[in-house]
Parts: structure tokens; C-alpha cells; sequence
């Protein structure tokens, strides 16, 4: 069942993702070479308590860390550990919080230092691809008119979407009903509504869609090798358009 959210109920996703926006602007700040993913995870995890607010990551269905971290040809669900970065690397945060029974979702993929024109293309491409999603965000609209948007502007640009992991509604839990994949016929799946609130998160390989799990039972990763950026905000479906409630305000 959808959730539709009243404003107040938005109002208090809206501070949860403000938290973990803030939260990633900072971890972004301090990413250079030799930096490890652990020390990444420590400074997110910081942030959020310090507002008061819960990880919501830490322990969600046993995975260990506040903060995802996903290299080069990682495409979600990477666990933080001693890896150092390197110069030319590609890093995906994917960062959640939990403030007074209302959850936050936002990712970002970042540069390590100076990257090769095909990552940065990779960056640019992925990021654009969120943004036409959110554009049919609106009410009227079916979900799969997201879905579709991003997926037609990643392949018009020579990339691929994953299909093994997909946007989701989010509120009072973590993941709520509708999954939002990010590829799709137009025209199809449930209307949307005013208060609906989605996270929206395009995840894109330089390759092949296709993924695997490694060993640890988390870390997703391209099947061929390629790179992969993964981009997230959580939206709310109002009647003057979407709001983008991750966006630091």
C-alpha cells in the first residue's frame, strides 16, 4: 500500500534528508587520495548523531556501517573499510538518517582528485538522468513516466541503468511502496498522488546493466568490470510540482 503523506509527515522527511544532505556535503569536503572508506563512514556517522538523529543504515537488515560506500566499478551497498583512495577514483555515499520516526535517503558520486573524461561523463550523465526522473515527479502522472525519463536519457547517452536495485517510497520506514525502477514503458504503474513521497536513486553503468554480489554479501558490483555512479533524492509529489526535500535548503 502507498503511503500518502500529509505536510507535516513531509516536513519531517524534509529534516531528516536535510541531515543527511548536510551530512554528505561534509564527507564530500574531505574526500581526497589517501582517505579510507572507513574514516568516511566515521565522519557521516558523526554528523547525524550529533543532531540527534539515528543512522538508518547501521543494523538495517544486519548491514553494518552508517554509510555506503561504492568504488569505481561498485554500484551500491559498498561497506566501508580500510581501502585508501586513489587519485582518479569514483565514489558513491549513499547516506540515511532517522529523526523523530521519519527517514532521510540521499546519494551522491564524487571525484577523487582528477578523474578520466569517461567517469566524469559517467558523473554528469547519471546526475542528469535524476533530474529528468524528477521532472515527471508530478502529480497526474503515472510512476513509470519516471522511470522511463531516466532511462531514456542514460541510454541516449551510450550507458545503462541498473535493474537489480530501484528507487523506493520512503516516510515512517526506510523503504515504503512504490519501488521506482529507473526503467520502464511510460504510461504505466500506479497515478501519482500529492503526498506521495519517493526516493528516486538512478544507478548507472558505463557498461552493462548487468550486476553481481561479492562475498560479503552486500558490496554490488558491475558484472563486466565498467564503472557505475548511483545519484538519490527523496521528493515529495505536491500540488505545485515536486520538491525535492534532500536538496540543502
Amino acid at each position: 500500500m502507498i503511503v500518502l503523506k500529509s505536510r507535516y509527515e513531509i516536513e519531517q522527511v524534509r529534516k531528516s534528508c536535510q541531515i543527511v544532505a548536510s551530512a554528505l556535503e561534509a564527507v564530500k569536503k574531505v574526500i581526497e587520495p589517501g582517505i579510507t572508506c572507513q574514516e568516511l563512514n566515521d565522519l557521516a556517522e558523526k554528523l547525524i548523531v550529533q543532531e540527534g538523529a539515528i543512522p538508518a543504515f547501521k543494523g538495517y537488515r544486519g548491514y553494518p556501517a552508517a554509510l555506503c560506500t561504492s568504488v569505481n566499478e561498485q554500484i551500491v551497498h559498498g561497506i566501508p573499510d580500510g581501502r585508501r583512495l586513489e587519485e582518479g577514483d569514483i565514489i558513491s555515499l549513499d547516506l540515511g538518517a532517522r529523526l523523530n520516526g521519519f527517514f532521510g535517503d540521499c546519494a551522491i558520486t564524487v571525484p577523487v582528485g582528477n578523474i578520466s573524461g569517461e567517469a566524469e561523463r559517467l558523473l554528469k550523465i547519471t546526475e542528469a538522468s535524476l533530474y529528468q526522473g524528477i521532472q515527471q515527479a508530478v502529480v497526474g502522472n503515472r510512476l513509470f513516466d519516471i522511470s522511463h525519463a531516466v532511462q531514456s536519457w542514460v541510454e541516449k547517452n551510450g550507458f545503462s541503468v541498473v535493474r537489480d536495485f530501484v528507487g523506493h517510497g520512503i516516510g515512517r520506514e526506510l523503504h515504503e511502496e512504490p519501488q521506482v525502477p529507473n526503467f520502464g514503458s511510460p504510461h504505466q504503474g500506479p497515478r501519482l498522488q500529492e503526498g506521495m513521497v519517493l526516493a528516486l536513486e538512478p544507478m548507472v553503468n558505463a557498461g552493462s546493466f548487468k550486476v553481481k554480489i561479492l562475498a560479503d554479501g552486500w558490496t554490488a558490483v558491475t558484472a563486466d568490470g565498467s564503472l557505475s555512479a548511483h545519484v538519490e533524492h527523496t521528493v515529495a509529489i505536491t500540488s505545485n510540482g515536486p520538491e525535492i526535500l534532500s536538496r540543502l535548503c
